[in-house]
């Protein structure tokens, strides 16, 4: 269960910005999730609004950045390449300013405080607490140049993991390769706990939806995939997986053979790559078309399906980017819906997302969401860094018959394009081949001539 994610200096968030799943009030209708100790509910959905360029992805996309931090310093990153971070690139030398990403989340019901602070070349600062009693205990924490210090309750072989901590990772990253318990249920909670869903991990999350509607007559997920295919009225009935064959499999062990021979035995060369087909049941039968065959709405859906219902079976979170591309506002709104209906929510999975569907907030959709769910992103207009904000942040007479779409598209909340107008006119004025006061001249003389007049 995420509760708060802050961060600072990643891409456009050049200062520190913060978002918080904890409910300000408390509504039956939704899936809130209660922490024990401290009081803290958490809501199932946040959906992040702003124009284009705003910097709405790259909330979702830091939150992946960490994670993928936890998961990969250790094993992946070079030892001595440092940290490929991603700084605000639009200040003086950016380079000097470090990317900090903290992550407040319960596991097994008690909150947990998690963050780290990095540099182009190591890591400054990390960090690790955890609140049973509402009150806070430290498990370790780390300074640049400094020994880490241990917390009384943090047991296992301590000393041991830090003879192996390299300047460019993650404590966490390697008490979790060295199979320390304590901190491993916490690397954990990264991987399976937080998902992610971008344009980057498309195929994987493809991949995952097919397994698991492979596996429909024998697990229960599997079952709910076929549902939710069919549920989107796609015409879709199934999923298969075609393997390569024999010629495809022959040319790829000889490619393999030869990068070996060429970079050495240990380099991981991809598997043959298998063909994902999408079944339609028609009159006559039931036929396979390719995954290129089909529209992209239908691949956009089939490749949110397998996280969807893996998240709400465990309790994990989701975080999607443009949850709305490609896809039609009922099925965003069915989605959104099932993460925020105790019915279907039972786990306490939670759903963060950008959009630009402003029908999400609106009298007519299926699925309402609450004024601490709703988050806005705008650039400040002089240093182009994004500023990420509630619409709690607002204050309304009547928060009962407040139409929030109508409030939102009309500028209320901020986080709407400005459109210039008279900049649209200059456009029209050039592409006639004039400027625009000749094409108001013109208008004006045309509106003087007799009906017909060359």
């Amino acid at each position: 269960m995420l509760l708060r994610f802050q961060v600072t200096n990643h891409a456009s968030l050049r200062d520190e910005q913060e978002l918080s799943l904890v409910a300000t009030d408390r509504h039956e209708s939704r899936a809130e999730g209660e922490v024990a100790g401290g009081g803290h509910r958490a809501v199932p959905v946040a959906a992040i609004y702003g124009t284009n360029a705003s910097g709405k992805s790259n909330v979702i996309d830091a939150m992946g950045w960490m994670r993928a931090a936890i998961l990969s310093s250790f094993r992946r990153w070079d030892p001595s390449g440092g940290v490929p971070r991603r700084p605000f690139a639009l200040r003086e030398r950016p380079s000097s300013f470090p990317s900090t990403f903290v992550m407040d989340f319960a596991l097994d019901g008690v909150r947990h405080e998690y963050g780290f602070s990095v540099d182009d070349v190591e890591v400054r600062e990390e960090w690790l607490y955890y609140y049973p009693e509402a009150r806070a205990r430290r498990l370790y924490e780390r300074k640049r140049g400094e020994p880490v210090a241990f917390g009384r309750w943090l047991t296992g072989h301590r000393k041991v993991i830090s003879e192996l901590l390299r300047p460019n990772s993650l404590y966490l990253s390697v008490a979790a390769a060295q199979g320390h318990p304590q901190l491993g249920r916490v690397y954990r909670w990264f991987q399976s706990g937080m998902r992610m869903a971008t344009d980057e991990d498309f195929a994987s999350r493809l991949d995952h939806t097919v397994r698991l509607c492979l596996d429909g007559s024998t697990r229960e997920d599997g079952g709910s995939v076929l549902a939710l295919l069919t549920y989107a009225d796609l015409g879709v009935s199934g999923l298969r997986i075609e393997e390569p064959d024999e010629e495809s499999r022959a040319a790829h062990e000889r490619l393999t053979r030869a990068v070996r021979e060429a970079l050495g035995d240990k380099v991981r060369v991809a598997q043959a790559r298998q063909d994902v087909l999408v079944e339609h049941r028609a009159t006559g039968g039931t036929y396979r078309l390719g995954l290129g065959e089909e529209s992209s709405g239908t691949r956009t859906w089939i490749g949110l399906v397998g996280p969807v219902i893996t998240t709400l079976a465990s309790g994990a979170v989701l975080c999607v980017d443009e949850l709305d591309a490609r896809l039609h506002p009922y099925l965003v709104d069915a989605l959104v819906g099932m993460f925020q209906s105790p019915e279907t929510n039972r786990t306490g999975a939670q759903l963060v997302f950008s959009t630009h569907e402003a029908g999400l907030l609106g009298r007519n959709a299926r699925t309402e969401l609450y004024r601490d769910q709703v988050w806005f992103t705008e650039k400040d207009p002089e240093s182009l860094a994004t500023r990420l904000f509630p619409m709690t942040e607002f204050r309304v007479r009547d928060q009962s018959g407040e139409n929030l779409e109508k409030r939102y598209l009309a500028g209320r909340y901020g986080a709407v394009p400005y459109l210039d107008d008279d900049l649209l006119r200059s456009l029209a004025a050039a592409c006639r081949g004039g400027s625009a006061g000749g094409a108001g001249q013109a208008a004006e003389a045309d509106e003087g001539r007799a009906p017909g007049a060359a």
